[in-house]
Formats: C-alpha cells, sequence, structure tokens
C-alpha cells in the first residue's frame, strides 16, 4: 500500500494524516521510516549529497522507481556513485523539489519508494 502524502512545508511532511518533522523514507510496503541522513553526512558533512551508503540502505529489491523530494527550494542532489548504484539497479530515479514530489509521488504507479528531504 502506498500512503498518500497531503502536504508539505518548510520542516514537516504530512502523510495518511500524521505530521513527521524530519525526513521520510518510503518502503515499498508503505511504512514510514525516518532518512538516515548520517549516512551522507558522514561521506560529504552534508545530507543535501546523497551517498552511496545511503542509497544502498534505501534501495529494496523490486523497486522500479525511487522519488526523491529534494527539499522545499531543491537542495539535495544524487552523488554519482548513488546515480550509477540505482541505474545499475534498474531504478529510476526522479529528483524534484518537495512540493512537486509529493504530486508525483501520489501520482506514481508501479513499485515506487520515496525520500522526502523536508527543509532548504
Amino acid at each position: 500500500m502506498k500512503p498518500k502524502i497531503q502536504s508539505t512545508s518548510f520542516g514537516s511532511i504530512t502523510i495518511e494524516g500524521e505530521k513527521y518533522t524530519h525526513d521520510v523514507l518510503i518502503r515499498l510496503d508503505g511504512e514510514v521510516r525516518k532518512r538516515k541522513k548520517k549516512l551522507s553526512k558522514k561521506v560529504y558533512g552534508t545530507s543535501h549529497v546523497l551517498s552511496l551508503a545511503e542509497a544502498e540502505h534505501i534501495f529494496e529489491p523490486g523497486a522500479e522507481l525511487l522519488i526523491i523530494g529534494s527539499g522545499q527550494t531543491g537542495q539535495v542532489r544524487l552523488s554519482s556513485e548513488a546515480q550509477e548504484f540505482f541505474d545499475a539497479n534498474r531504478v529510476r530515479v526522479v529528483l524534484a523539489a518537495t512540493p512537486k514530489a509529493i504530486r508525483l509521488w501520489n501520482e506514481a504507479g508501479g513499485s515506487a519508494i520515496g525520500l522526502f528531504h523536508v527543509t532548504c
């Protein structure tokens, strides 16, 4: 079951009526988890660049699509290693500012996972 995302504002995202005040990862089974941004911060000193280690954590076998909400103003990006990892595993990555990514998420079909940055 893919949960519906109702809204976002700087510092929060509302999913199935529950407000989260941190970045979230939505798994294939619909489970909402807190993003493990330390995996990227450890490598780049920021959570605005998605590291290979975080990409490996995000990945799930069977996922065909990863929608990344890159923040309210679109600050998050993939490292080249993370992009190569998703390419090698045949996961299409769509990166968009979080408000647009939410619309894409709610409209997406198939096996999708999502990562949503709620600030910048």
